[in-house]
């Protein structure tokens, strides 16, 4: 009996991560926006609610430079931060 494969009939085709897993950021990119986050929490006493803004210029900054998928803020939990930043955008002008 032979158990020869075909090895050259099926080619690998990668997919992209699922949702909610991402590309480690191996150069650093958004290293300075995650000590950031980090030293928040440790100052909070890991309490999230307080370092919101934080949290989103971390996502903001690995959704800028393709390290996860882009999504509106508002899907990510920060409708509220969202709409802030484009009011003071907009009294800007």
């Amino acid at each position: 009996m032979s158990t020869a494969m075909n090895f050259g009939a099926k080619s690998f085709k990668p997919r992209p991560p699922e949702k909610g897993s991402f590309p480690l950021d191996h150069f650093g990119e958004c290293k300075p926006f995650k000590e950031t986050f980090m030293k928040c929490l440790r100052e909070n006493d890991y309490q999230s609610s307080l370092c919101r803004e934080e949290s989103k210029e971390y996502l903001e900054c690995r959704m800028e430079r393709q390290l996860m998928a882009k999504e509106p803020l508002e899907k990510l939990g920060f409708k509220d931060l969202a709409e802030e930043k484009a009011t003071k955008e907009q009294n800007a002008l």
